[in-house]
């Protein structure tokens, strides 16, 4: 095996939960060229990754077919032995149909893997981790205990982050793309509000989540409740996450970034349920859910709204429990 290119254009963290299926590539075939392809954004999340020969970006916005068909023609120049694709959906698996690789695998849920060499299933909701449904694409029997992702933060990324580590501090990052898988914003200001008692309270997120967070600083009023949304890059962020005291998080991509830095971690699941498989495994986690809602989960991937209008699995959550864990 000379060639491998893995797929994942899905989101943060599902490139996150890639990195084991990475590493057990490498381990399997140790002098092979690993390439990786994800969706224009999330490479930087592979910066650094040793075991990551190229990453290849595919720009789902800026003329989506043209960049697919410039994608296919140089895999094929590319010459890869296997392609292992995790994304289930049209574009990576037209892709990898026509990447000219020796042998394909996927997903049978991907609408093109009839034309796969081999596709496997991709079952959600029987409490099989993604890690492991990932892994299943390489090995015949499951990999047991499930391994963490892996990130790596350069020497620079902690250096930057260090001036904010001279005294304890939690992570928190409020944001989700979906309003049902977020905890709500009163609940962050109450939990910060709880945590300023022990250490300094850092807003995690994306340029996108700015507003939220100075929102969610503005009503804890107090300079020990920091937001530092979109001034730090994902393995800057990852490296303040390795340090905390602990970090609190919804069922999105820096749940699995704390898992990633092994960083303790609490993670908020409103409308989505762990067994989905996207929980966390840092040595020292802990799942906040609000138990026997007939309607919980209402979705893979949570609403805008509460479909019930009540958000009961949200407002629900018991944060002054949480905080006195801490």
């Amino acid at each position: 095996m000379r060639r491998i290119l893995i797929i994942q254009t899905a989101f943060l963290g599902d490139v996150i939960l890639l990195t084991p299926l990475i590493q057990r590539c490498s381990e399997r075939f140790p002098d092979a060229r690993i390439d990786v392809l994800v969706k224009k954004g999330n490479e930087s999340l592979l910066a650094n990754h040793p075991q990551v020969g190229h990453v290849f970006t595919f720009d789902k916005q800026g003329g989506k077919w043209k960049n697919m068909l410039g994608l296919i023609f140089r895999f094929r120049k590319e010459r890869y032995d296997l392609v292992l694709n995790a994304h289930r959906f049209f574009s990576s698996g037209f892709i990898a149909c026509l990447s000219g690789a020796k042998e394909v695998i996927g997903f049978n849920k991907n609408p093109l893997s009839f034309f796969y060499t081999k596709s496997l299933p991709h079952e959600i909701g029987d409490g099989t981790h993604e890690i492991s449904r990932n892994l299943s694409l390489l090995e015949t029997v499951p990999v047991f205990p499930v391994p963490r992702p892996t990130l790596f933060p350069s020497k620079a990324d902690y250096e930057f982050v260090q001036p904010y580590q001279s005294a304890p501090y939690f992570c928190l990052a409020p944001a989700s793309v979906w309003f049902t898988k977020a905890l709500p914003q009163h609940k962050w200001v109450e939990l910060a509000t709880g945590l300023m008692e022990k250490g300094t309270v850092y807003l995690l997120g994306a340029p996108s989540d700015t507003t939220l967070c100075s929102d969610i600083s503005a009503s804890v009023g107090s300079d020990r409740c920091v937001n530092l949304a979109g001034k730090l890059t994902l393995l800057q962020s990852a490296g303040l996450m390795a340090g905390a005291e602990r970090c609190f998080v919804n069922d999105s991509a820096p749940l699995h970034m704390a898992s990633a830095m092994n960083a303790p971690v609490t993670a908020f699941f409103c409308s989505t349920v762990p067994e989905f498989g996207f929980g966390p495994v840092s040595e020292d986690s802990v799942i906040a859910e609000v138990n026997d809602l007939s309607c919980r989960p209402c979705g893979l991937h949570g609403y805008k709204q509460c479909p019930k209008g009540h958000f009961k699995c949200g407002e629900g959550m018991n944060v002054s429990e949480t905080n006195s864990m801490c």
